[in-house]
């Protein structure tokens, strides 16, 4: 039994006794590394925070066993160990790992004699609110302005510390920084186009399958080959068709899967049943879906887009999993807004009460930036934390890679869907985190009407422009525009699933092309049909009246692979949990996506007319495929789609 924590006043300070679970060390202050940022310099210092401004940090808590928790995940996610499948429930995690009655109630002890106002308690983290004063008595470090690039930014003058009686209670602190609390933004775009025809017809079209209509009179592409019109925008049934779904008999029957995005759509439900029955599908039966909203607490939506900004993201994420697992349960669980530790907030909500079995999270963001707004420790910790906790309960979490390729700068150029102060090539966060599934992007070719399975290509396009007499194409913009993310991450080890089918070669390079002394994590794990121009169709309304568009990007391929794996609970009768150790035993049932014409020459696989009405105006565009900045699909594993893509060969070995 834990004694509660026990505290008395001595000679004007707080003393704290921390129950500890085992005999050890006797706790010293921590340091919480990287909470003072490097732009937060001597010459860039101008002053004190004004007195009366309050600052909001959150401050996570450890738990109990941290060591413990990290073999009980990999025990219970392994095939090949006796603890394999058994998971425990949200009660026993907590009992077992989650942070103590004792510890919260010291932390929280500790942050108010302090002088800071406790905004909100949960499982995993304390929210604290309080002047420079009260920040500076907690954390031993006052709270500063810089002036960084012409603009005002605040942060603590050193790394804050946490004192020895609360610093084994503390995983982290977040918050204190103006750049520290990260936003993120949805890897998916709306299909758009530009320049008016020129020598082709007269109206919008598109082929049903790949090749099934020519564009006659267009100039010649990249290839000597005919440039066919690119596919009408696919609805789910062609997907199920493709990835062997309709053959399995599986529809996830039996299986839930949680959506997080920020905010909510008022009219989620009503659009989702219209977009089912309008493509052949089932609505959602009654209690099928539900909802996690709160818009009383909704904040940053200026910042973050507000609800209508994240409203198509939600309603692609939602359509993709309820298409391609329609029995499935669906559950929407939206953050607050698009910070960090809110959306790690809405994560842990489904965690805590075991929700789902499955997430889909098709947002994400660079963790090495030109403007020192990095991914910090306690950040990583933090999510970490949780990602642990889920594997332990048995649910898989999966994120999406991104849309720019390997997130250089040069990507970020002309990349369509690119976060603008990425510092170099690099993986993504929170996709690379080895704990959770990464999942990149393919363009997919059917062979059929119905949606049978033709071919399938990395993610990455290159567009060129008619040019205004129709002879000829103008490549717009270059030298990229759109292409699944992945790669080396320089950040995180390569955990022991990878070995032995992720090339040395690739885990030993860097984005950067340096050479790394030990093996690290390489992204994707797994890829779907995302590119721009193999796109799906999204239904939508959100308080205008509803209409449906095409939309591309690995936001696409997260919330189809999650609609898998709930097909894949469903032959299993029991849960998957963090599918990757199971993934990366089953790599040879996955297609091998493979960049054929890439292996011979620079020349691009194929090349596509996309011609279609955009703002009320016909317009035109060659599309090349296979163009995804450094990274190319090859032969075996590559840092383009993972192991490849979800067959029907993968769905009945869960059986």
């Amino acid at each position: 039994m834990v004694a509660a924590a026990s505290f008395a006043l001595v000679s004007g300070s707080l003393m704290l006794a921390v129950p500890s679970q085992a005999a050890g060390p006797t706790p010293a202050a921590k340091t919480i590394a990287g909470s003072h940022p490097d732009w937060a310099t001597a010459s860039a210092d101008a002053g004190a925070l004004p007195a009366a401004t309050e600052i909001t940090g959150t401050v996570y808590l450890a738990g109990q066993d941290a060591a413990g928790l990290t073999a009980y995940a990999t025990g219970v996610s392994d095939p090949g160990s006796a603890s394999y499948g058994h998971y425990l429930t949200p009660a026993a995690y907590q009992a077992r790992f989650g942070a103590t009655a004792a510890q919260t109630s010291a932390v929280r002890t500790w942050a108010e004699h302090s002088g800071l106002s406790v905004v909100r308690t949960t499982d995993h983290a304390i929210t604290v609110r309080g002047t420079n004063a009260a920040i500076t008595k907690a954390f031993g470090a006052g709270i500063h302005q810089y002036r960084v690039a012409g603009k005002l930014r605040h942060a603590p003058t050193r790394d804050v510390v946490v004192p020895a009686a609360v610093s084994s209670a503390i995983l982290g602190v977040t918050g204190l920084t103006s750049a520290g609390a990260n936003v993120v933004k949805p890897d998916s775009v709306k299909v758009s186009g530009g320049a008016p025809a020129a020598g082709l017809p007269t109206e919008a079209t598109c082929s049903d399958y790949w090749g099934q209509k020519i564009a006659t009179g267009a100039p010649a592409g990249y290839t000597k080959a005919p440039s066919p019109f690119d596919q009408c925008s696919f609805y789910p049934s062609k997907l199920r068709k493709a990835y062997g779904i309709t053959a399995s008999g599986l529809t996830g029957k039996g299986a839930t899967v949680a959506i997080v995005d920020a905010y909510g759509s008022s009219t989620m439900l009503a659009d989702a049943n219209q977009y089912a029955t309008g493509h052949g599908d089932k609505a959602f039966r009654p209690g099928q879906y539900r909802e996690v909203v709160d818009p009383s607490q909704w904040s940053d939506q200026t910042l973050c887009g507000g609800p209508e900004g994240w409203a198509p993201e939600e309603a692609l994420d939602v359509e993709m999993a309820h298409g391609l697992a329609p029995d499935a349960n669906v559950v929407y669980v939206g953050a607050n807004s698009c910070n960090d530790d809110d959306l790690l907030g809405a994560i842990s909500t489904i965690v805590d009460n075991h929700l789902a079995d499955v997430i889909s999270n098709s947002w994400g963001e660079i963790m090495h930036t030109t403007d020192d707004a990095d991914v910090t420790a306690s950040e990583i910790a933090a999510y970490e934390q949780v990602f642990k906790q889920a594997a332990v309960e048995g649910i898989g979490i999966n994120f999406s890679a991104g849309d720019c390729g390997d997130s250089s700068p040069l990507a970020a150029a002309t990349g369509a869907n690119c976060q603008p102060d990425t510092a170099r090539a690099q993986a993504n966060w929170p996709d690379s985190d080895p704990w959770v599934t990464s999942v990149g992007g393919t363009a997919l070719g059917l062979a059929s009407k119905s949606g049978a399975y033709g071919f399938e290509t990395d993610m990455g396009t290159q567009r060129s422009a008619l040019s205004a007499d129709g002879k000829s194409w103008t490549p717009l913009p270059a030298p990229f525009y759109f292409g699944g993310g992945g790669g080396t991450s320089e950040d995180f080890a390569q955990p022991a699933y990878q070995r032995g089918v992720v090339p040395s070669a690739l885990s030993h390079t860097l984005m950067t092309g340096a050479r790394s002394r030990t093996a690290q994590r390489v992204t994707p794990d797994v890829s779907m049909n995302g590119d721009l121009y193999t796109s799906v169709l999204v239904g939508i309304s959100d308080g205008a009246p509803y209409s449906e568009g095409g939309y591309g990007g690995t936001s696409v391929s997260s919330p189809e692979f999650a609609a898998v794996q709930a097909d894949a609970i469903q032959a299993r009768h029991r849960p998957v949990g963090f599918a990757n150790p199971a993934i990366y035993g089953r790599s040879g049932l996955f297609t091998d996506v493979v960049d054929q014409q890439a292996r011979h020459s620079r020349i691009p696989l194929t090349n596509v007319t996309d011609f279609g009405v955009v703002n009320g105006t016909l317009s035109v565009r060659l599309i090349a495929f296979g163009q995804d900045t450094s990274l190319n699909a090859v032969r075996g594993f590559d840092d383009a789609t993972g192991v490849g893509s979800p067959t029907l060969s993968f769905l009945r070995s869960f059986r």
